[in-house]
This record gives structure tokens, sequence and C-alpha cells, in this order.
């Protein structure tokens, strides 16, 4: 930051004979904010966020409602991941993470910027 500088992580692994890996870049991304003891973690996605059973927006969670939304089923699929995700920065340090819908004009401004955003935020 000192340097105006953005670095761009490709979550790309390389093996002991030069093959490469393709890693899960909502994992790289937790790491690499906790490891940066980042404020906040934004995950970019093409869908609105977290959804309860009706198919409705989850605008906040705490991380206890997230692992219980796991639990039950609610929270499915390609979801688990990014949620999981969130669940471990939060837990080494990160203060918030948000799932939120990269297509929406804006997004990243909106979450951030306003008190409702437009996906969902986790909070420890």
């Amino acid at each position: 930051m000192k340097s105006e500088f953005i670095p761009v992580i490709a979550p790309v692994g390389a093996g002991d004979e030069g093959e490469t890996y393709n890693i899960n870049a909502d994992l790289v991304a937790g790491a690499v904010a906790s490891s940066l003891s980042a404020r906040k973690l934004v995950l970019l996605t093409d869908t609105e966020g977290v959804l309860d059973k009706e198919g409705a927006l989850i605008s906040s969670l705490k991380a206890d409602e997230a692992r219980v939304l796991i639990g039950e089923g609610t929270i499915v699929g390609g979801m688990i991941p990014k949620v999981n995700c969130c669940l471990n920065a939060l837990a080494r340090g990160v203060r918030k993470a948000h799932i939120i819908d990269g297509r929406a004009p804006h997004a990243i401004l909106l979450e951030i910027l306003t008190k409702v955003g437009v996906g969902t935020e986790i909070v420890g």
C-alpha cells in the first residue's frame, strides 16, 4: 500500500514436476486476507449472497448463525466453501466478510458504504 501497488494473486499452485494446480480462489482470498490482517474480505460471486430456504437474501449473519445454516442444509452447494472461507478468515482476525453479486453495478460500493448493503455480511 505504501508503494501504491495492488497485487494480483492468481490462485494457481505448482507441483514438484512443474504441473499446475487450480486452487479455489475463495480459499486463497481468505488466506491472504487473514495473513494481511485485513479489516474486510469481499468475495464476488454470481449470486446475490447467502439465501434463506425461500430464496430471499440474508443481508447479515453472525458466524454461529452461518454454521447452523450450513448444518441444517440452508446453505448448500458452491456457497458452502465461500461461507467457510469467510468463517475461517473471521476466526483468524478479519473483522467482516462479505459475499456479494459481482454482476450488480457498483456492488462493492453499495455493500461497503450503505447500511443494508446488497449482499451478505458475515461477522464474528
